[in-house]
């Protein structure tokens, strides 16, 4: 087995061939095809497509996986009246990582963007998805779509790499990782931008903005096909709530609850308006829409829930990585579906291009898969064969019902079989060695078509503003960090029973906030998750 470990925690990485893909002509080409000759010759037009993405929702915070004190009524519908998928994931576990994927159609491991920015100030310059990597918008765009963002872009702050310099028609929103739902916050420092200038004067809850700007965009342009995507920076922290979205939840009496209650509320509301828009113009029978989430939620952080899955935002655990999906295209793909196949975000991208009846670009790598063919019952496999994550020490690979699980907190990757064990709960490494070497196997092949990570996460602990690193700063989230947390565990432990009371607890002030599932324990599972939190190593 300790070969093929070493494959898995060691990479080769094939550089030098990906290094000269990278630096061939940053032209692609977009070949905008009549529907009658593409894969599915029924549609007889471009449909709009609409994209809405949440932040740091997690898997169990929407009524169709299971929510009970937060109705999310319109979500729900997108479920209701297309498809909800069961094992559907995010190619990173935390932000902007994740959104690179879904932009470039591929594992954004094979351009090197593996981690979070941190602060636009203190980012690396390296940051961002290069230009030779063509956007979604991009490719729509090229194909006679008018094209708007609203919402958070985290992808790319500087000039040539922004939203309306990759794209998109119009754009309102911010470009950084995390800020303010109230527009004119004193204390915010990363501006509103419309079309790359800053924006003066906003009023509304941002997740009312940006519903309000989505809306006027779909009436402008409702004489041609658009492309609307809606990334929220809900339900993403800093917790902030106006009165009308909290007063809706009176039996909820934990602040922390009641205000993600109301943030979650308010991105329900947006879906809602967007969607009055499509049906107020008659075009929902043409609009293909999905929705997904970035990433698995913080529960520490936001009190977002996960259940039943072990993990949270930032891990390799089906919690972190498992999200919401559901889509629908009314008229075209049945209604009612359940789908239990497993998917992943950049599917989404792939999907958006058929059934614009885009020519996918020969030129670049492709990792996402049309999955209207598997939605019409014309496909019965599985879309995948198997799915990687990578996020500097974390590694995963789910194939088929099982899945390796390597963490920086331990000396061997870890071995789950999804199907009988979805809580990942039962390490079967040491029964399982054939299993356990051939994930590890499939996982190092792939990797071999990634390039190394360009940049880390960098903040003020770690980075000077314009984005040098200080002499012998330690990035933030690694093992150094989380072994202090462990040996701080260990000796609160007194009677090393594996948790600790109220009373061990050596802060109790924060108790409630670490016993993430109010059992009056704190596991080290679950004070490792509060600080990996705290320390932000997800948040931008």
């Amino acid at each position: 087995m300790k070969p093929i470990l070493a494959l898995f925690l060691l990479s080769s990485f094939a550089i030098a061939s990906l290094r000269s893909l990278l630096r061939s002509s940053t032209r692609f080409a977009v070949l905008a095809v009549s529907l009658c000759s593409a894969p599915h010759s029924s549609f007889s037009a471009q449909p709009n497509i609409l994209l809405f993405l949440a932040d740091d929702l997690g898997y169990a915070d929407i009524g169709a996986n299971g929510c009970q004190d937060i109705p999310t009524p319109n979500v729900d519908s997108i479920a209701k009246n297309g498809v909800r998928f069961t094992d559907a994931y995010a190619t990173h576990p935390v932000c902007s990582p994740s959104r690179a994927g879904l932009m470039s159609g591929m594992y954004q491991h094979r351009f090197g963007f593996e981690h979070n920015s941190g602060p636009e100030r203190y980012a690396s310059p390296d940051f961002g998805m290069p230009r030779e990597i063509p956007s979604l918008a991009e490719k729509l765009k090229a194909a006679g779509y008018a094209t708007g963002m609203f919402g958070k872009w985290h992808i790319g702050f500087k000039e040539g790499l922004r939203p309306h310099e990759r794209g998109f028609d119009y754009h309102f929103g911010f470009l950084s990782g995390a800020r303010s739902y109230y527009p004119d916050n004193p204390r915010e420092n990363d501006p509103l931008i419309r079309n790359g200038k800053v924006v003066k004067g906003e009023k509304d809850y941002l997740t009312d903005a940006f519903a309000r700007e989505a809306a006027d965009f779909i009436e402008r342009s409702k004489a041609q096909p658009w492309f609307v995507y809606l990334p929220f920076n809900a339900v993403h922290s800093p917790l902030e709530a106006t009165e009308k979205y909290e007063a809706r939840f009176p039996n909820i009496t934990e602040k922390k609850r009641k205000t993600y209650a109301g943030m979650l509320s308010a991105l329900d509301d947006a879906v809602g308006r967007v969607m009055a828009k499509v049906r107020e113009l008659g075009q929902e029978e043409n609009t293909l829409v999905m929705f997904y989430s970035d990433n698995g939620g913080p529960t520490f952080e936001t009190t977002s829930r996960n259940d039943p899955l072990r993990g949270y935002k930032g891990q390799m655990y089906e919690g972190g990585i498992r999200v919401p999906f559901a889509l629908q295209w009314k008229g075209k793909i049945p209604a009612g579906q359940t789908y239990r196949e497993m998917i992943m975000g950049f599917d989404y991208h792939a999907t958006a291009l058929a059934a614009a009846g885009v020519e996918v670009p020969k030129d670049k790598p492709n990792d996402g898969v049309n999955l209207l063919p598997y939605l019409l019952g014309e496909k019965t496999s599985a879309p995948h064969d198997f799915l990687c994550w990578r996020a500097g020490a974390q590694r995963a690979i789910r194939m088929g019902d099982w899945k390796l699980v390597q963490t920086p907190r331990e000396s061997t990757a870890q071995l789950f079989n999804l199907k009988t064990d979805l809580g990942e709960t039962t390490d079967l490494a040491a029964k399982e060695p054939a299993k356990f070497n051939e994930l590890a196997a499939r996982f190092a092949e792939w990797e071999r078509g990634t390039i190394p990570a360009k940049w880390i996460r960098q903040d003020q602990r770690n980075a000077e503003e314009g984005g040098k690193l200080k002499t012998g700063s330690t990035p933030k989230g690694t093992a150094k960090a989380g072994n202090r947390v462990d040996e701080a565990f260990k000796k609160a432990d007194a009677n090393q029973d594996g948790k600790l009371t109220r009373e061990e607890y050596p802060q109790k002030e924060v108790f409630d906030a670490v016993d993430a599932n109010k059992d009056g324990f704190a596991t080290l599972e679950e004070v490792r998750g509060y600080y990996q939190t705290r320390r932000g190593q997800g948040n931008q």
